[in-house]
């Protein structure tokens, strides 16, 4: 028998002016919402469940106007090419070709930070983003481990790939941590939050107050990191695109 259930997550939408609706069903959600995904130009709706997936339609449609000024006003890709200045452990980096096939490497002196590379086109942003993938596990590695102790918690296992949107995932079953390398851009104490919260998760799965108080003893007061993520996280997604 067909099923009645006109939505279905994954299910890509049209709203008006040609926006795109991506419809998402994510359990752990309490209510229904709108995130913005910079890096596919579109909007998905969340339900936190296939039942409330028209109720999800409805209210995307409710905010086309906002979806639309949002995904208007979405920050454009820096290129990862010779020149180009990218956000780097909350300062910056300069991109500097060095010619031939070397790997790249981060380059500190008085002159600024640098990462230099071979390679050219495609292969030179290959380089830059491998780099910045091995310093932020490297660090990720560090801070995660931090955590840990202060938890008095096993060792996990921890990756590293690039999500659209999310900075990173714990699964307490696993033991397992994933991180965005991007959050390698974004200032050390911003770094840390975040292995804080992933960490948290061992021990609260949720976002419960009792989870927020365990991220409290970690780093304190956790509301202005979060914040720089809300605020500075679209362009640090958009590095690259």
């Amino acid at each position: 028998m067909k099923s009645s259930q006109p939505y279905r997550a994954g299910q890509r939408l049209p709203l008006e002016d040609g926006v795109a609706l991506r419809l998402s069903v994510n359990p752990r959600a309490r209510r229904i919402s709108i995130r913005i995904d910079a890096r596919a130009g579109e909007a998905v709706a969340v339900a936190p469940s296939e039942r409330r997936l028209p109720d999800a339609v409805a209210f995307a449609r409710s905010r086309s106007d906002w979806i639309a000024e949002r995904l208007a006003a979405r920050p454009t890709g820096t290129a990862l090419v010779p020149g180009a200045t990218i956000p780097f452990r909350g300062g910056t980096a300069v991109l500097e070709a060095t010619g031939g096939a070397g790997a790249a490497r981060l380059i500190e002196d008085p002159d600024g930070v640098r990462i230099a590379s071979g390679g050219e086109g495609e292969a030179f942003a290959r380089r830059v983003v491998n780099l910045l993938k091995r310093l932020a596990h490297d660090t990720l590695t560090v801070r995660t481990q931090v955590h840990l102790n202060a938890l008095g918690q096993r060792a996990v296992t921890l990756g590293i790939n690039d999500p659209t949107s999310r900075w990173g995932s714990c699964s307490p079953m696993t033991r397992s941590i994933r991180y965005s390398w991007r959050v390698i851009m974004a200032p050390p104490e911003v770094l840390d939050y975040l292995a804080a919260h992933e960490v948290a998760h061992l021990v609260h799965a949720d976002h419960s107050p009792a989870y927020w108080s365990v991220v409290r003893g970690l780093v304190g007061d956790h509301r202005p990191f979060r914040a720089w993520l809300r605020a500075n996280g679209p362009a640090l997604h958009a590095v690259g695109r």
